[in-house]
C-alpha cells in the first residue's frame, strides 16, 4: 500500500496538467457495466486517466455490428483520438487498415498469425496489443474436456466463423481423433445465430462442448442451454466457471483487460507501440465446477479435480 502511494504522485505527473485525452474503443460488444469493462477503465482511473475530466471516451464505438466495423473506424480515425482501442481480431484489423499513424493497441488470438504485427517481440508501426494465444489453448481445453467425460465419443466445438479460421478448426478435429473422439464443429458468424447453433451442438449428438473465444459469445447464454441439455462444457475465462459452467482454463479475464489498459496507459505516457511487446496470457487457471456438474448428472474424475486451481463446490 505504501509503495502504490508512493508511486501515485510520479503516475499523477505523467499526465500534462490541464489535457484532456481522447480514446477510442471499437468493440462488437455493448458497453455495459460488466467486470471486465469495469476493470479497464478502473486501471486507467488509477494511473490518472479519468473519464469525464481529464479523459474523454469517444462514441458509438462500443456494440458496432460486423459489417459496420470499417465504417465505424473511418469515422473514428477522423476524430484524431490519442489512442485507439480494437477488441477483437476483426475490430483491430478495421482499425488498422485506416490508420498507419494514430497508436493502436489491439487484440486477436494470435497477433502474429492474423498477419496484424510482423514481430511480438517489437511490433512493427503504430500496432501492439494483446494475442490470447486461443489456438494452442482451445487444444488443451480440449484434452480437459476429453479428461473430464472419459466416456465421451463425440464432442462439438462451438466456432465463431469470423474468429477461428478453418485450419485451427481441423486441427482440432484431428487432435480429437487422435484421442479416438469425433468432433463436429458448429459455426456461427452472429451473434443472432448462436441459438441455432447451440441447437445443431444437440442434434449432432455431441457428449461435450468445447466453447471456442468469441467477442460474439454470451457466456450466460450458452451455460443456461448446455445446463437444459444437461452437456458438460468448457469455457476459455475461469469467470465463466464461477459464474456456472461447467469448467474453464484460461486467463482471467478482469486481469486481461486490465492488462489492456495498462498497455494504453504507457501509450498516453508517451510510449511508442513499436517498442511495446505484443503481450500473451501470463496465468492461466483451470476451474471446475462440481456444482454445474451435479446439475448436469456427471461426475467429474477425482485426478481433475484435485489439479484444477479452483474448484466449486
Amino acid at each position: 500500500m505504501l509503495g502504490g502511494a508512493a508511486a501515485w504522485p510520479l503516475a499523477a505527473r505523467a499526465q500534462e496538467p490541464g489535457r484532456t485525452y481522447r480514446l477510442g474503443v471499437l468493440a462488437i460488444g455493448a458497453r455495459q457495466q460488466s467486470p471486465p469493462q469495469v476493470a479497464f477503465f478502473d486501471e486507467l482511473q488509477l494511473s490518472g486517466f479519468i473519464e469525464g475530466q481529464n479523459l474523454v471516451v469517444l462514441p458509438d464505438g462500443f456494440g458496432v455490428p460486423v459489417n459496420q466495423l470499417a465504417a465505424r473506424a473511418a469515422a473514428m480515425v477522423r476524430l484524431a483520438p490519442d489512442v485507439l482501442v480494437g477488441v477483437g481480431e476483426l475490430a483491430t484489423r478495421a482499425l488498422q487498415q485506416e490508420t498507419q499513424t494514430i497508436p493502436i493497441v489491439g487484440s486477436a488470438e494470435d497477433m502474429r498469425a492474423a498477419g496484424l504485427v510482423a514481430s511480438p517481440a517489437r511490433p512493427d508501426g503504430n500496432l501492439t496489443g494483446q494475442s490470447l494465444l486461443s489456438p494452442e489453448l482451445d487444444r488443451k481445453r480440449l484434452d480437459i474436456l476429453i479428461e473430464a467425460v472419459p466416456t465421451a465419443r463425440r464432442v462439438a466445438a462451438l466456432a465463431d466463423t469470423t474468429q477461428s479460421p478453418a485450419v485451427h478448426t481441423k486441427a482440432l478435429q484431428d487432435a480429437a481423433r487422435e484421442r479416438g473422439v469425433e468432433l463436429s464443429v458448429v459455426g456461427y458468424a452472429r451473434r443472432e445465430d448462436i441459438a441455432s447453433a447451440l441447437d445443431a451442438v444437440k442434434a449432432s449428438g455431441a457428449q461435450a462442448l468445447n466453447a471456442l473465444a468469441s467477442p460474439l459469445l454470451p457466456p450466460d447464454r450458452v451455460i443456461e442451454r448446455m445446463l437444459e441439455l444437461r452437456i458438460p462444457a468448457i469455457y476459455q475465462w475461469p469467470e465463466t466457471a464461477e459464474n456456472g459452467g461447467f469448467a474453464a482454463y484460461g486467463p482471467r479475464v478482469v486481469i486481461w483487460y486490465r492488462e489492456r489498459a495498462r498497455m494504453v496507459v504507457k501509450i498516453l505516457r508517451g510510449v511508442k507501440p513499436a517498442d511495446l511487446p505484443v503481450e500473451q496470457p501470463r496465468k492461466l487457471e483451470l476451474v471446475i465446477n462440481l456444482k454445474a456438474a451435479k446439475a448436469i448428472g456427471h461426475e467429474v474424475p477425482a485426478g481433475l479435480v484435485l489439479r484444477a486451481d479452483k474448484v466449486i463446490e
